[in-house]
């Protein structure tokens, strides 16, 4: 009896998907829950598993083939199954698959095949694998930037570019010798890639469905929206003080450090219960206040920017409002970002004070009508009581749907904000 991979449902308003690649061959033995392929969303990549025990018998959608929600992804024969499977199949195709006709032969080397495929697959991320499956790369020979990680797409890009190198200033070595001629194929692999166009070297690169919809939706907000955006600074100093003397106990206690992230999600807050407008969405010619906060933090991804959200974030702590963040930031980089952590959100907080941002104007989020942008801290002399003194400095943006949100609300949002970063005490009782 066969039974057919589906693209399963993919989560709130997602109904798209791209086949990234798949984890099994047509004739290879799968067992329920083992993952089988990855499917790339706008929002994460999906590893989907087998429900049935048995072998996959064909493959019907190939790699980087576009597939919606119900969509046949392959089909598993369960009367192949266990250890037979093998030996069934290949009496069912002996003209395909030769390999199988010396009964003694064929189990020997399946096991190990299997193992030098599926244990790159499951160190690398799916963007790393689809790279390198681009690119020609023996993921077996890549290794992970961090110690114990899963290999990157920016690992498997040094390595091209590691191995680029060699074969330009030594290419006369792999010719003679015919046993490296696999690794001379898999350096060489990216040489003819960039073609001359008017004697200027371009690469064409197909956007990955992440990306496509990150573009979509950024457009979409600018023609939708009545975007604008306000400016502040807040004056650091209090809470990186009371950062520095709390640190240690913090970590000890909670086993997570203190970041910043946590006082802003806190400020945010206490000024959308002070400007519920900022915490709102526009149906049709309806305005829906919504009366909890689910705030979403902005995480760097491999393909693009993921949103996860904070849900009842002011029932959270700090603690746990670190341990979420610090658990989302490592998920997105592994690859292993469930699509519940993506659904929703009333308020998006954005970071690019991270990467050294001075200043920018956070996009809109779509359905919300609220960003807020944080960006570098930097110390810088201001005058406090008439004096000149050195502070660390912080410029603070929110963009702000003005369909419903007026200049006045806004600025008095950036102001309470600013008025409950600068004095912690105040944000533990506001906030």
């Amino acid at each position: 009896m066969s039974f057919n991979i589906v693209v399963p449902d993919l989560g709130e308003s997602v109904v798209e998907a791209t086949v990234v690649r798949w984890l099994k061959k047509e004739g290879d033995p799968v067992s329920v829950g083992e993952p089988v392929m990855v499917l790339e969303t706008e929002k994460v990549d999906l590893e989907v598993g087998a429900e049935k025990d048995g072998v996959l018998a064909s493959i019907v959608q190939q790699d980087g083939a576009d597939v919606k929600v119900g969509d046949v992804l392959g089909v598993i024969d369960e009367a192949a199954n266990g250890k037979a499977a093998p030996t069934q199949v290949s009496a069912e195709k002996p003209a395909a698959q030769p390999v199988p006709t010396t009964p003694q032969a064929a189990p020997a080397p399946t096991p190990s095949t299997g193992e030098s495929e599926a244990e790159p697959s499951k160190q690398a991320t799916p963007v790393a694998q689809r790279v390198a499956s681009d690119k020609n790369v023996d993921l077996t020979q890549v290794e992970p930037s961090k110690p114990g990680g899963r290999i990157t797409k920016n690992d498997v890009e040094r390595y091209v570019e590691a191995q680029q190198t060699p074969a330009s200033t030594a290419p006369a070595k792999p010719a003679p010798s015919p046993a490296p001629a696999m690794q001379a194929s898999t350096a060489a692999a990216p040489k003819p890639m960039p073609a001359l166009v008017n004697g200027r070297g371009e690469e064409r690169i197909k956007l990955s469905r992440r990306r496509r919809t990150i573009a979509q939706r950024l457009v979409e907000a600018q023609h939708s929206a009545a975007m604008l955006t306000t400016f502040n600074e807040i004056d650091m100093t209090g809470v990186m003080e009371l950062r520095e003397r709390r640190k240690e106990v913090f970590k000890e206690r909670y086993g997570v450090s203190l970041g910043l992230s946590s006082f802003f999600v806190k400020a945010v807050i206490g000024a959308l219960k002070y400007q519920p407008r900022l915490n709102a969405e526009i149906q049709g010619d309806e305005m829906i206040l919504k009366h909890y906060y689910d705030i979403g933090i902005a995480v760097g991804a491999e393909d693009g920017l993921v949103v996860p959200v904070l849900r009842d974030a002011d029932r959270m702590s700090f603690a746990e409002i670190e341990k979420a963040i610090k658990d989302y930031a490592k998920q997105a980089t592994d690859g292993t970002l469930p699509i519940e952590a993506l659904r929703g959100g009333t308020f998006t907080i954005t970071n690019g004070g991270v990467f050294g941002s001075m200043m920018s104007t956070p996009i809109l989020n779509p359905p919300q009508v609220g960003i807020l942008g944080l960006h570098k801290i930097e110390q810088r002399p201001v005058v406090i009581n008439g004096e000149i003194v050195i502070r660390q400095m912080m410029y603070v943006a929110v963009s702000y749907d003005h369909r419903i949100v007026d200049g006045r609300e806004a600025v008095q949002f950036l102001v309470r904000i600013k008025e409950l970063v600068e004095d912690p005490e105040r944000l533990l009782i506001e906030g």
